[in-house]
């Protein structure tokens, strides 16, 4: 029997034998009641690849524990990503799964495996990008909200209420960020604590000021609106220089992320043209040392120039 054939019935074999552990293992227990009864208002239980993914979550959910895994609450609100921590992981899995498969179909089972590892790590690179993101536009919304708090101040209404009004009135992730601090000041927080918990979360050493400057009018007195405007053009200057910033380190970001994408693109492509050619890396033992050895200066690499284009100041 030919290798290639070999190959794809263990492939085969592998996918049903996860599709059994989910159809078979994780299949949902039905109570002696059936669910209309129960529950009337719920309608029908739904299909049954909603019912197997229900099951799913809730195993996820008892495995990982409050704790919430490598993917918890705080990293996916950081994030913006509306979904429990149970519910990110098995789609984190299930992808890990189908792109170990297909790669293991298309080039080679080790080539699958270690893509299959990589999903995880991609999913948490992902989410950091999408933090970042939302932490550079509560850093542009920041001015606006300055704003809004000085109009709310101006008009005769107090601190929380100000904040709540521009909680009201802003864009997310600032509408968001301003809503929790209400809250949690409603249910006995400290306002300084939260707002300061703000500002660490979205790594905004400008809102902290405002906390700042909230917590001094709240001990001595004084305009608060006034103070805010002060604060306000110190943010705004800071802000054109960022900008400046940003563009300049722009071409060193791109020329980095073309370097870093350029090897992994030009192994896979290769690897679905040929297969034999890139087999020799996995399989040779000096292949294997000339794998390892690329992939430690590639993560050398990607840290050196990340560390280069980024700007503290």
């Amino acid at each position: 029997m030919d290798s290639s054939a070999v190959l794809i019935g263990a492939v085969v074999s592998c996918f049903g034998a996860l599709l059994l552990i989910f159809v078979v293992v994780l299949k949902p227990r039905y109570g002696g009641i059936p669910l209309n009864r129960r529950r009337p208002e719920s309608g029908s239980g739904g299909s049954s690849i909603s019912r197997v993914s229900s099951t799913a979550v809730n195993a996820m959910d008892t495995v990982i524990g409050d704790s919430g895994g490598p993917f918890n609450a705080t990293l996916l609100y950081n994030a913006g990503v509306k979904l429990a921590p149970a519910d990110f992981t098995v789609l984190v899995t299930a992808a890990a799964l189908v792109t170990g498969l297909i790669v293991a179909l298309l080039t080679n089972v080790f080539l699958g495996l270690v893509l299959a590892i990589a999903v995880p790590f991609l999913a948490r690179m992902y989410l950091s990008v999408l933090t970042d993101k939302r932490r550079g536009k509560f850093d542009s919304q920041l001015i606006d909200t300055i704003q809004m708090l000085i109009g709310g101040l101006r008009v005769g209404h107090s601190v929380m209420r100000s904040i709540e009004a521009a909680a009201q009135e802003a864009d997310a992730p600032t509408s968001e960020e301003l809503a929790r601090i209400v809250n949690e000041t409603r249910i006995g927080k400290d306002p300084r604590l939260a707002i300061d918990e703000a500002a660490t979360r979205m790594r905004s050493e400008d809102f902290r000021w405002i906390g700042q400057a909230i917590q001094i009018n709240r001990e001595v007195g004084g305009d608060l609106a006034e103070v805010l405007e002060e604060v306000a053009g110190t943010i705004r200057e800071r802000s054109e220089i960022k900008g400046h910033v940003r563009s300049l380190s722009a071409e060193g970001k791109m020329s980095a992320y073309i370097l870093m994408a350029l090897p992994v693109g030009v192994a896979f492509f290769i690897s679905l043209m040929n297969p034999g050619y890139m087999r020799v890396f996995f399989t040779h033992p000096v292949g294997i040392i000339m794998l390892v050895a690329s992939v430690l200066m590639f993560v050398i690499g990607g840290f050196w120039m990340s560390r280069t284009v980024k700007i503290k100041f």
